[in-house]
């Protein structure tokens, strides 16, 4: 079985991954390099985990949280389905099983709250992984916060962890958010749709989701 240590050692896919946070970079927008897609595959293989679904699954959700954003490389619009298109090509020279690549695909296809959906446990996980990366060291120009929104956002977020009680049933978002650099309102302002698509997928998963913010439960 491919394992995500493998798909990290991949020079085709480091390449990738550096190439298209490069471009989202030129065009202004927030890190989405190793750090983010290294925690995305950590976290997505947390959840499925803490879940109980097995080795096998949480290795792929791990794949596809690593993979997620390069198709950022060809275009910030349809990014997930050009990013799923490329992990095919990858994941096929590496020798990965078609079914196993069916899942990685699937999810990685489905990952953007724009057009996306949760198709499966693995797409869920993915899911709820990108999202919650919400943090100030994503912002690379600390003098854009004051004029662009999300930047000012991310640098307010001091932490986020998503916390899943498998016994309640129940995957929270806590932040930590600085309101001297920005108010809770815009937080929502920017990652509305993003919090919809999380409780999309928490749903999918047989979990309630909450957030959480300065000790608030806000949903």
């Amino acid at each position: 079985m491919i394992t995500i240590d493998d798909v990290k050692k991949n020079p085709s896919v480091t390449a990738l991954v550096e190439k298209a946070d490069n471009v989202l970079g030129e065009i202004g927008y927030t890190e989405h390099g190793k750090r983010h897609s290294s925690l995305a595959a950590k976290i997505a293989y947390n959840i499925m985990i803490r879940l109980g679904k097995g080795e096998r699954k949480a290795q792929l959700a791990a794949i596809a949280g690593y993979m997620h954003d390069i198709g950022n490389l060809i275009n910030r619009d349809y990014h997930a389905q050009t990013a799923s298109v490329m992990a095919f090509s990858i994941l096929t020279e590496m020798g990965m099983d078609m079914a196993d690549i069916s899942e990685v695909i699937a999810a990685i296809g489905n990952h953007d709250e724009k057009d996306g959906f949760p198709v499966s446990d693995i797409s869920a996980a993915v899911v709820l992984a990108d999202k919650s990366d919400v943090h100030r060291s994503r912002v690379r120009n600390t003098d854009q916060i004051k004029v662009d929104i999300h930047d000012r956002v991310n640098y307010a977020a001091e932490s986020s962890f998503l916390k899943i009680e498998e016994r309640e049933k129940v995957a929270r978002l806590e932040l930590k958010i600085d309101t001297s650099i920005s108010q809770v309102m815009e937080y929502f302002e920017i990652f509305l749709s993003r919090m919809l698509v999380c409780k999309r997928a928490a749903e999918y998963l047989g979990l309630k989701f909450e957030l959480v913010i300065n000790d608030n439960k806000l949903l």
